[in-house]
């Protein structure tokens, strides 16, 4: 079956960076889209940044200069390159795909179960 799952988080100081990965498990012909969403508790889940099937690559204004979505297709593997990361970035990041299992299949959408992000003054 086809997984998703991330790593990468962890705790580090305002001004840091972090390397988020989320690794598409099972066999598959190719990731359409891809995005990455966090979660505060208590919050509803934010849009945090995206990218098309054309390869554009799309960003939420809180992230935007600061944090980068790209993808290894040969790995399966989608990231988040965090930067300059503030407190109010905490959060549990998760990721999200629109994949195709095979040539011609219909796409589907899978979600991973999240990695933690914690940033400290």
């Amino acid at each position: 079956q086809v997984q998703l799952v991330e790593s990468g988080g962890g705790l580090v100081q305002a001004g840091g960076s972090l390397r988020l990965s989320c690794v598409v498990s099972g066999s598959i012909f190719s990731i359409n889209t891809g995005a990455w969403y966090r979660q505060v508790p208590g919050n509803s889940r934010e849009w945090v940044a995206s990218f098309v099937s054309g390869g554009a690559t799309n960003y939420a204004d809180s992230v935007k200069g600061r944090f980068a979505i790209s993808r290894d297709n040969a790995e399966n593997t989608i990231y988040l390159q965090m930067n300059n990361l503030k407190p109010e970035d905490t959060a549990v990041y998760y990721c999200t795909a629109e994949v195709r299992i095979s040539v011609g299949s219909r796409k589907r959408t899978y979600w991973g179960q999240g990695t933690q992000v914690t940033v400290s003054t």
